[in-house]
């Protein structure tokens, strides 16, 4: 050697300079199978209060309105805006009146609440359903209820609301009309 970089080979040599196989690896055993399933994870456990918000959240939005409503006569001009459909064409649409059904609706005139807005009416109860099965759900540890009607309950409700505008603004359904 003379001072230059040569490649030392260090692999181990037989004694007749032959280089020594490597030895075998053996196998990895598999893991041995537990005698017990380990038990699955539980789910986690939300607190009740927490379940509760978001419907309790929702309930309280809606009584505010209504409160709101039921504070400030929609009866008395100025308070609201008036109806766009209505002022432009004098047709009433299905949502006309609402506000008036939903005033006398929070003073317990039922009677009235049905001549200002009867399909409105038949949603506020809707509402009022569905809102005490999601709250009972939630008080359970149920998932909350699912609304997602089919695409012909659509038609349909939208059906139904063409019709009651119809008669609401023809001569004979005037007992419909605000």
């Amino acid at each position: 050697m003379t001072g230059e970089n040569q490649l030392v080979d260090a692999s181990p040599r037989t004694p007749d300079g032959a280089p020594v196989p490597p030895a075998p690896v053996p196998p990895v055993p598999a893991p041995a199978a537990p005698a017990m399933p380990a038990p699955a994870a539980a789910p986690e456990q939300v607190s009740r209060a927490r379940r509760l918000a978001l419907p309790a959240f929702t309930l309280a939005s809606v009584v505010g309105a209504f409160a709101y409503v039921g504070a400030v006569d929609p009866n008395e001009p100025g308070h609201y805006p008036v109806c766009p459909l209505f002022r432009l064409t004098g047709v009433l649409c299905p949502g006309c009146g609402g506000l008036r059904s939903a005033h006398a609706f929070a003073h317990g005139d039922l009677v009235t609440a049905l001549g200002a807005n009867a399909m409105a009416v038949v949603g506020y109860f809707g509402f009022a359903a569905f809102m005490a099965l999601w709250l009972v759900r939630a008080y359970r540890g149920a998932p909350a209820p699912r609304f997602a009607p089919q695409p012909r309950y659509w038609w349909a409700i939208g059906a139904a609301a063409l019709v009651f505008s119809v008669i609401r603004n023809l001569p004979f359904g005037s007992a419909l009309a605000p």
